[in-house]
């Protein structure tokens, strides 16, 4: 079942805002949508790569959403970064986002061996929670492995 992350929740896109802390213990997966939700002409979202992110380049304006309501669905795994583009909200003010989508196809987990006994689910929900916990957890192992 697909999750809609408000970004930033109650404060929503906006300046000021610690955006990397937001995102830091969500999980986003493929078929998940975040929301931007802002006043129209003080802010606008643009979808960019890691390079404009990191310099907050401007993309040009007829690349901006601008509705006040952005929806985003994440369509395909990876990272995903997104930046204001009004004035320097990017640059001084941290309105910038950057997320990493899981998707679905993970690898699943080796079969236990026959003398593992086998506990049967209550339900499949319970197993699917069960393997994005495996998942989340293998991925932030690799991540605390890559900054180190």
């Amino acid at each position: 079942m697909a999750t809609e992350f408000t970004v930033g929740d109650d404060q929503g896109w906006t300046i000021n805002f610690d955006y990397e802390a937001w995102a830091k213990e969500k999980v986003f997966w493929v078929g998940d949508k975040l929301v931007f939700k802002y006043t129209v002409g003080l802010h606008n979202v643009f979808k960019v790569n890691g390079t404009v992110f990191t310099n907050c380049t401007i993309p040009p304006a007829n690349e901006a959403l601008t509705t006040g309501y952005d929806e985003i669905t994440l369509a395909t795994p990876g990272r995903k970064w997104y930046i204001c583009g009004v004035k320097d909200h990017c640059a001084n003010y941290g309105q910038k986002l950057a997320i990493t989508v899981v998707g679905e196809s993970a690898s699943p987990a080796p079969a236990p061996s026959p003398s593992t006994p086998i506990a049967p689910t209550p339900n499949s929900a319970y197993g699917i929670s069960v393997s994005r916990y495996q998942l989340l957890m293998a991925t932030t192992t690799v991540v605390a492995f890559l900054l180190v």
